[in-house]
């Protein structure tokens, strides 16, 4: 049974993904990790012998620490966490535990390298409007929560990766792009093998919006609407990326959990 210091892997499950995601922190050893190279999505590796040291860059926010059976490794840490500030629980049976519930996990080989502050680096034509958004959603919800994105002139998205070591996308020629019917956030899909059903149906809509096949979402005309007007009044990419996020998290949500749910007007109910 959980405590008030552990969280369950089916409860930790429910939020990833989510705008209420806690940082995942998972500090097996180096033997362990090598042992099965893979990551709970949107999961960060730090050792647990300095975490005194890098403890207060999560102060003020949430975060579950992920050993190997949550045990030993893990309850020191998030001490270490909550003595910084943070509201720090342990993962119950560890990455064991997540693994033999058949949850999702992310081959760490595919990820990209990090840079000097720790953060993955992507890079991708200006002024997004639906696939240029949603991947970043998606690299921040289930890679990397720390993602940057650049966005710059179209010609210039391969020479900025080369030089800043970033992970293009959604340009010709590059691995995660169209590829037939398929948008880029497909190819995000299928390179970190994210299966949630909930992803899923969000790209059916992206896929729609994106490709000028709206008649294959119900729910495709809205987001194209909705993405034009935010891009119409907001000329800063970044704080279109800004103000688009919580529409990717309500529109996963819904997917999600909401799918059967209807509004409309009862006055009797009123009375």
């Amino acid at each position: 049974m959980s405590s008030y210091t552990t969280i369950s892997p089916d409860k930790l499950s429910r939020l990833i993904g989510t705008a209420h995601m806690p940082a995942l922190i998972d500090v097996r050893t180096d033997e362990d990790f090598a042992a099965d190279q893979r990551l709970i999505p949107g999961a960060i590796r730090r050792s647990h012998q300095d975490a005194g040291d890098w403890s207060g860059k999560f102060s003020g926010n949430s975060a579950v620490v992920v050993c190997m059976r949550g045990a030993k490794l893990a309850q020191g840490t998030a001490a270490w966490l909550r003595h910084a500030n943070v509201a720090a629980e342990t993962l119950e049976g560890g990455f064991e535990g997540w693994k033999e519930a058949k949850l999702p996990l992310v081959n760490a080989s595919k990820l990209p390298p990090r840079d000097a502050q720790g953060r993955t680096v992507w890079v991708t034509r200006a002024r997004p409007k639906i696939d240029r958004i949603a991947c970043p959603w998606l690299i921040r919800r289930f890679v990397d929560a720390e993602g940057e994105i650049l966005y710059v002139p179209p010609a210039d998205v391969l020479r900025v990766a080369a030089e800043q070591h970033a992970i293009p996308f959604d340009v010709p020629g590059v691995e995660l792009t169209h590829e037939g019917p398929l948008c880029s956030f497909d190819a995000f899909l299928k390179k970190y093998r994210l299966t949630k059903p909930a992803l899923h149906r969000l790209a059916d809509i992206v896929r729609a919006a994106d490709t000028d096949t709206l008649d294959q979402s119900p729910q495709a005309p809205g987001l194209l609407a909705i993405s034009l007007g935010l891009g119409a009044n907001i000329s800063d990419d970044q704080e279109l990326l800004r103000a688009t996020m919580p529409i990717y998290d309500a529109l996963y949500t819904w997917c999600g959990s909401l799918r059967d749910e209807r509004h409309g007007w009862y006055p009797e109910n009123l009375i």
